[in-house]
């Protein structure tokens, strides 16, 4: 199976295909309310206004699994991405990504990009140390590990890249940029 097999719902329960997509970049994020890594909705709309006319699509799924930051209903994540950060895409239903209960989107984009590090600096140490605290074995699983896990898809449905929370978001942008 590959991207444009899969489906996922929106914050209404409807379902949304991946072959909707077809011919799009696709930015497929794990979002959080409530988290360090919020603040990343900014530079995402920032690229969806920057790119969205060029063929760029963010799929944005809230999940409530690291540390419970997203504790709110689908409608209360909308309002406050839309409150908040002015976000023009919209929120999917909020679903676990790992897990017995993960979407099997996020299983096969995991298949397709595991886990390469957090990368260097003062926040990628903070998180290798809180992980190990909580899966010992961090490293040698694709598992995602936080929120603000960004995948970035071709227009041909390939799972190009993997970028950490911890990853510039100077980066993402350049690898959405150079995709377009």
């Amino acid at each position: 199976m590959g991207f444009y097999d899969y489906s996922v719902k929106d914050r209404k329960g409807n379902d949304v295909a991946m072959k909707g997509f077809a011919g799009k970049v696709v930015l497929v994020v794990n979002t959080a309310t409530g988290c360090g890594f919020t603040p990343h909705y900014e530079p995402l709309e920032k690229m969806y206004e920057d790119y969205h006319d060029n063929g760029l699509e963010i799929l944005d799924i809230p999940c409530n699994q690291f540390g419970g930051q997203t504790p709110g209903s689908d409608e209360e994540v909308h309002e406050f991405c839309t409150l908040h950060y002015n976000t023009k895409f919209d929120q999917m239903k909020k679903s676990d990504v790992n897990g017995a209960s993960a979407l099997p989107l996020y299983a096969f984009l995991k298949e397709q990009k595991g886990f390469e590090g957090f990368g260097e600096g003062q926040m990628a140490q903070f998180m290798n140390a809180h992980l190990a605290k909580i899966d010992p074995d961090f490293m040698n699983n694709s598992d995602i590990k936080w929120n603000f896990t960004k995948f970035v898809i071709d227009r041909e449905g390939n799972v190009v890249a993997r970028f950490e929370p911890t990853a510039d978001m100077a980066d993402v942008e350049a690898c959405v940029k150079s995709l377009l």
